[in-house]
């Protein structure tokens, strides 16, 4: 039985060979006798930028572990390793005429859809954008100033907005569960530091080849994905689901998961029409700052040599009042990106690739806005409002795509900024100077104006001289929550639909609806067979 020894710290100068020597000292024994040590977590600690340190937990082994364990889980910071065990049921006894359908290739679909295949259910998938290597050229032609699809872009497509959405795999959540999703990602991702480190990252570089290795295993297994494929409509019967429409025909199922993601607004149209109950969701705005990376590093670290051992540095900060403002998907040497799913419409995003080689570092500066103020009741009035301010910052972008941006120093003081100056920012196909206070409601702009003073006050007075803000920022999570039962996880107005991920308003992240998707599937398998 593995010990678990906790708060190993080390300071970020020495590799992990030095492990060893330090859970021996730990542990009151010789190195020969620890026989076996493997990470469980490792995390910074940068609150002294001066002497920075890498904090570890361990699952340790050790010789004549069983006479010794009394004596050492008396020891600091050591205790019994007991990992909970997967939940992983065999197929359920009640028979399927029709395979299991998957809707949306996101993290959420992907998840499922995996675990379905890999279990024997020969799942189908449904994606209404075009499989990777079309996608990746097509994003490409946009950010050269190419045309805007609306089935073909940083939103929709093979990987859902996952694909490029900087791939970063934190999660509040934990767990078997939790932990099953991660080291799927670490394996094929073929980076085991996934499954451990406080924060990984993979990179929007990395992500596609995950994407793909997904895919080759689910079809391996017998699953078939079909691209160009939108999910537009629902048959059913006695509450029952009896048949999807799509842009490629009907298709029996009596079984779907809905992993549509949060901007698929033309079907939670359609669900509404149908009758599919949903209910308005807290969701947050904001905008997206962006400043010098050198800017960034030289406050988080200390000593020179720590931006060459640990690269660019992040950052998760907030201010805290009557109305939080806090730090969301911060991209350290990233670039600004267009998260667009209709066209006349502009919203931005952030992604890096594994190098964090850009000179930029932006973030989302977010504010949390209630049902309450969406200004109606009906069930997608966050969607609306969504709508009104992206097609706003469209028009301030010259209907062109451009991105609305002005200097952080002009916001503050309330300036409009000069109409020709040039403004840098990493937003591939340009930006165009703007006053960024008609893009968000006029309390979140307040909110705003009150926390960055304090953020920077923070930083050290480092996080606004050169800044640059850009907006809006819309889509950090989903303002509709499609109901569905806790146990069953299906809808209540169509039994064998199965809501997932964060369109579903069940999810924030890459893992959390890679989880939630798993879970769905693994409902199917618990109650079903596997289709013959």
């Amino acid at each position: 039985m593995p010990l678990r020894v906790t708060n190993v710290r080390l300071p970020v100068t020495l590799d992990e060979q030095h492990i060893g020597p330090e859970l021996a000292r730990r542990l009151g024994v010789d190195l020969p006798e620890v026989t076996g040590w493997r990470l469980l977590k490792k995390s910074l600690d940068g609150r002294s930028r001066n002497n920075l340190k890498f904090v570890y937990s361990v699952a340790v082994e050790i010789a004549d572990e069983e006479k010794r364990l009394e004596a050492l889980v008396r020891r600091e910071g050591v205790d019994r390793y007991l990992p909970k065990t997967f939940d992983d049921p065999p197929p359920g006894p009640t028979p399927l005429e029709e395979r299991p359908v998957v809707i949306g290739s996101g993290p959420a679909g992907l998840l499922a859809a995996h675990f379905l295949a890999t279990r024997g259910y020969r799942p189908l998938i449904l994606e209404r954008g075009p499989g990777l290597k079309d996608r990746v050229g097509s994003i490409r032609e946009f950010d050269r100033g190419g045309e805007h699809d609306p089935d073909d872009n940083y939103l929709f497509g093979e990987g859902g907005a996952g694909t490029f959405s900087d791939g970063k795999l934190t999660c509040r959540l934990s767990g078997p569960d939790v932990d099953w999703v991660i080291e799927k990602f670490a394996e094929l991702s073929r980076q085991p530091s996934v499954a451990w480190e406080q924060r990984p990252h993979l990179g929007s570089n990395r992500l596609p080849f995950v994407v793909r290795n997904f895919r080759r295993e689910i079809e391996a297994a017998g699953g078939e994905y079909r691209f160009g494929c939108r999910f537009e409509g629902i048959e059913i019967e006695d509450g029952r689901l009896v048949a999807l429409a799509t842009s490629q025909g009907r298709i029996p199922a009596s079984l779907a998961i809905l992993a549509i993601g949060h901007s698929a607004r033309d079907t939670y149209q359609m669900l509404a029409e149908t009758g599919i109950p949903m209910e308005p969701r807290a969701f947050q705005v904001g905008l997206r700052i962006e400043q010098p990376q050198d800017q960034i590093d030289a406050e988080a670290y200390g000593r020179p040599e720590y931006r060459d051992l640990l690269g660019a540095a992040n950052y998760n900060l907030v201010a805290r009042g009557d109305r939080d403002v806090y730090t969301f998907c911060m991209c350290a040497g990233g670039h600004i990106i267009p998260s667009i799913s209709e066209p006349e419409m502009f919203c931005t995003n952030g992604m890096s690739n594994s190098r964090h080689d850009t000179p930029f570092a932006n973030s989302g500066l977010m504010v949390t806005i209630e049902p309450e103020e969406f200004g109606s009741d009906d069930p997608l009035a966050g969607v609306r409002l969504q709508q009104q301010f992206e097609s706003m910052a469209y028009r301030l972008g010259r209907s062109e795509y451009l991105a609305p941006a002005q200097r952080a120093s002009d916001f503050l003081a309330g300036r409009s900024p000069n109409p020709v100056s040039r403004i840098e920012t990493s937003y591939q196909r340009g930006s165009v100077p703007a006053s960024l206070e008609m893009l968000l409601p006029s309390t979140v702009i307040a909110t705003i104006k009150w926390a960055l003073p304090l953020i920077n006050r923070k930083y050290h007075k480092a996080f606004l001289p050169e800044a640059v803000l850009v907006g809006p920022e819309m889509r950090g999570s989903s303002p509709v929550r499609i109901v569905r039962d806790r146990d069953t996880f299906q809808s209540p107005g169509c039994n064998g639909l199965f809501p997932v991920g964060e369109g579903a308003g069940f999810a924030g992240g890459i893992i959390s609806a890679g989880v939630d998707g798993m879970r769905a599937a693994r409902a199917i398998v618990r109650e079903f067979a596997t289709v013959e």
